[in-house]
């Protein structure tokens, strides 16, 4: 599991938003976003005005909330 994982968030340097990636939130001016890996769910910040996306939380659906 933990390849399939690493290779959906290197994705997330060449698109930072995929298709199947799900808006959240804003906090500031960083837009949350959540991408569905199996079971597990990655939530990411995308800070468009630096050009960086950072990986927040990985973690199982009932907690990665939390």
């Amino acid at each position: 599991m933990s390849e399939r994982i690493k290779g959906r968030l290197k994705i997330l340097s060449e698109n930072p938003v995929p298709s199947d990636a799900k808006f959240i939130t804003r906090e500031s001016n960083d837009k949350v976003f959540r991408l569905r890996i199996g079971d597990y769910r990655a939530l990411y910040k995308l800070k468009e005005k630096d050009n960086v996306v950072l990986v927040a939380k990985v973690d199982k659906r009932p907690r990665v909330y939390q």
